[in-house]
């Protein structure tokens, strides 16, 4: 019987508990947190802007590793430590959905015991890909 169940895999990103990153059902896909990690440098960024711009790049390479793209994307769901680091996402959410009018849902909240070794802010995405 085939896997009705596809496990989304991105090379460097993976997490230390039993869980995938992400999972595909038919057209379906939805990701566990994904983070700022800079995947070159095994390092997550102190940074908040430079955090936010690896976590937008690991984004993409989900989306990739599920067979879609950002346009796929129809709700974000951000968790913040703490909300004054909204902003920071807020810049790499404009340069990748710069038009108002086409961007994914998205809801914030608050996360203060967050994990991902230093995250200030991590991601879960839902997403219909063709």
């Amino acid at each position: 019987m085939a896997k009705r169940r596809t496990v989304i895999k991105v090379p460097g990103l993976t997490h230390r508990t039993p869980i995938s990153l992400g999972a595909k059902v038919g057209n379906i896909v939805h990701s566990a947190p994904i983070y700022g990690l800079d995947v070159e440098q095994h390092v997550l960024p102190a940074d908040p802007a430079e955090q936010a711009a690896h976590m937008f790049k690991n984004i993409r390479r989900f989306m990739e590793a599920a067979g879609g793209t950002i346009d796929d994307i129809v709700h974000v769901q951000l968790f913040l430590k703490d909300f004054k680091y909204r902003d920071a996402v807020d810049v790499e959410w404009v340069k990748m959905w710069p038009d108002e009018d086409d961007r994914p849902s998205r809801h914030a909240v608050s996360e203060p015991e967050i994990r991902g070794g230093g995250a200030i802010f991590g991601v879960e995405i839902m997403a219909v890909v063709n």
